[in-house]
């Protein structure tokens, strides 16, 4: 086979393979390599390689050769959002301040990935802190969009996304506060999941109870994210926060996964911000391709845009608590970064209790969607892949931003909730740019998240980018 289509294998499948001898793990990590240095100059997705990789990927061979059961993700190489330590790896956080720190411990969902057979091929580009949804820092700068390189490939986990289209890796993971796995998912036309808070910890952190970011994964397909979050989620004792793991399988949901009877709600703008009417065209016909598929499918009202002054107060409570120890080098971090601090230090404490007032008010409008819903299907983003060289688009279907932030609402709007969501592509718009489709699921409901992605991928199949179709 040849090592360009060897990259572009499903994570599931490779693993498949590695098992059963028939490619060795330094092969795949080698075709995986390949891609770095094709599209890797141009795309700047992968900003640090991991030196040991290939010795980490022929101590996986040796280890399969003796007979031994390495773990389901046996040799898959994998991309880590350079926000996550890896040990022995330079990892930046995107920031100056930390151009030269190199861990020399791995974070708890690298552990995981290492145990579940994973190759950890290197670290991939996010902005600074992963503050903002365009990838861009002053360390390695902008990271750009497989289907057109003068786009935006979305943030903060925008080097994990546009290094899984461009096959340098099979599997990447990533972060999520406001839509950080979801909008990069989007703009490049992967899948990515925001799981329920605790479901796989964050660890190490400086804010260890944190209710808003969650570590998750981003794959080409729905059942390569349903098998990493198997690897990946779980209890720890070094993190107070977890949701139950016992019984499930992410991996059965995707392949069981089957739209007849589903009761589906549909909703354009749930942010009250507006949308791109081409977004929202693709977005609609997808949502309703599912009556094909025998699911009953909804247009509803659904207004969160309360939602979105209650999350700008918490995400400054996130910045603050997040990069307390750092408060004393606040000019030193870039605008994005400084910004947020500032506002977060200006918020007061009736704005929190405001802001959790506003959660709990979302929260029980869910409680009732489920009610009547197996699922919400609403866009991802508002506005196609924007020009990289920005850094947030000015206007959404010709509104102008409140806010630089105010253009991801439909992503951290749904953040507020706690509620797993994905992101899965919904199909091309006019100008053959992806654009994404987010899956809201009950409490608990990666499963139901999960499946519906699955769904929506084998009704509404994409190609590769242009920069790769003919691998």
């Amino acid at each position: 086979m040849p090592a360009d289509s060897l990259a572009f294998l499903p994570a599931h499948e490779l693993a498949r393979r590695v098992r059963a001898r028939e490619v060795s793990p330094v092969e795949v990590l080698d075709a995986c390599m390949a891609q770095v240095e094709r599209h890797n100059g141009e795309i700047n997705a992968v900003v640090t390689l991991n030196p040991g990789a290939r010795d980490d990927a022929a101590a996986l061979e040796r280890r399969i050769a003796a007979g031994e059961d390495v773990g389901p993700l046996a040799g898959v190489p994998v991309g880590i959002k350079d926000v996550t330590e890896v040990a022995g790896v330079r990892t930046t956080y995107g920031s100056p301040l930390f151009s030269d720190f190199v861990p020399n411990e791995d974070a708890l969902v690298v552990e995981r990935l290492r145990a579940a057979g994973a190759v950890i091929l290197g670290k991939t580009n996010t902005p600074e802190f992963a503050a903002g949804g365009n990838t861009f820092n002053p360390v390695f700068g902008r990271t750009r969009n497989p289907w057109n390189p003068e786009r935006s490939a979305g943030g903060s986990t925008g080097g994990g996304a546009a290094g899984l289209a461009t096959g340098m890796f099979a599997l990447a993971q990533g972060t999520d506060l406001g839509g950080s796995l979801r909008i990069p998912a989007s703009f490049c036309g992967i899948v990515g999941l925001r799981p329920s808070v605790g479901l796989v910890p964050t660890v190490p952190q400086d804010f260890m109870w944190d209710p808003m970011q969650v570590t998750g994964v981003m794959g080409r397909s729905a059942e390569d994210v349903a098998l990493a979050l198997g690897a990946v989620a779980g209890a720890s004792d070094r993190a107070p926060l977890a949701q139950p793991t016992e019984g499930r399988d992410f991996v059965s949901a995707v392949r069981q996964g089957d739209a007849r009877g589903m009761r589906i709600a549909y909703c354009p703008d749930i942010a009250g911000i507006g949308i791109d009417a081409g977004v929202e065209r693709v977005c609609r016909e997808a949502a309703f391709a599912l009556r094909d598929a025998g699911a009953t499918v909804e247009e509803i009202e659904l207004d969160l845009a309360y939602g979105r002054k209650a999350f700008l107060a918490l995400r400054g409570l996130w910045f603050v608590s997040q990069l307390h120890p750092h408060l004393d080098k606040l000019e030193h971090f870039g605008p994005n970064v400084a910004n947020n601090i500032r506002a977060g230090l200006a918020v007061t404490m009736e704005e929190i209790g405001a802001a959790e007032q506003a959660r709990r008010r979302i929260w029980e409008r869910f409680r009732q969607l489920f009610r009547d819903y197996d699922v919400l299907l609403t866009p991802t983003m508002a506005v196609p892949p924007f020009p990289v060289i920005e850094n947030y688009p000015q206007t959404v279907g010709g509104r102008e931003m409140e806010t630089y932030v105010d253009w991801i609402a439909p992503t951290f709007v749904l953040s507020l909730t706690g509620l797993p969501v994905a992101s899965v592509p919904a199909g091309l718009d006019a100008d053959g740019l992806p654009v994404g489709l987010q899956v809201v699921a009950p409490p608990r409901g990666e499963e139901r998240a999960l499946a519906m992605a699955g769904i929506v991928q084998r009704v509404r199949p994409i190609p590769r980018p242009p920069l790769v179709a003919g691998a």
